[in-house]
């Protein structure tokens, strides 16, 4: 499915969050993972924190098509690093710099009607400061779940945060943790300094 495609989300169910795994993915991530995304982070619809506490960092259109080809709409888990510098000066944290677990959601967000498919990373970290405008590297690793539609507000927080704690859960194994020493996440690289 590409950017323009859209399916109709299935309704999340009671019984579908209490049927949910803890740990979901093989036991080495398997094709088409890794999936490597890049871009600036820019501003979104501005509902991920205020409405639904959960900060999210949107990635360009077009950084999100090597993954919008090969996979479906849905939550997926990895980890992803903001660049600390913008504008030639050093405005994040040391430790806000790091790589980072993270939860992605790829998709049109039925519960908000979206019009356009998104890519909203929010990154398990409780950042001091906004950073738009940063350059920000994710790598997807995995699958949690499908997009789903929802009938209330707090139905859709649960589900994110039962996605973040699979998310931990699943990186929590060997072969995802040396994702966080990936070549892809180092400023000596052809990218911009993170």
């Amino acid at each position: 499915m590409g950017l323009e495609e859209r399916a109709a989300a299935p309704l999340r169910t009671e019984s579908f969050r209490a049927s949910r795994p803890q740990v979901v993915g093989p036991e080495v991530p398997e094709k088409p993972f890794p999936i490597h995304l890049s871009g600036a982070v820019q501003r979104g619809f501005g509902r991920g924190g205020k409405d639904l506490g959960c900060p999210t960092a949107n990635l360009p259109d077009e950084s999100i098509l090597p993954m919008s080809s090969v996979t479906e709409s849905g939550v997926y888990y990895g980890y992803a690093q903001v660049s600390r510098e913008k504008d030639g000066k050093t405005i994040l944290s040391e430790e806000e710099g790091q790589v980072l677990p993270m939860v992605m959601s790829l998709g049109w967000n039925p519960f908000y009607k979206n019009e356009r498919m998104t890519a909203e990373i929010h990154i398990l970290h409780d950042f001091k400061s906004d950073f738009y405008g940063h350059e920000m590297r994710a790598i997807v690793l995995g699958y949690i779940r499908p997009e789903l539609d929802y009938t209330s507000r707090e139905g859709l927080i649960d589900d994110i945060e039962t996605d973040k704690r699979v998310a931990i859960n699943s990186l929590a194994r060997a072969a995802y943790e040396e994702y966080q020493s990936d070549p892809f996440f180092d400023s000596s690289s052809n990218h911009p300094r993170l």
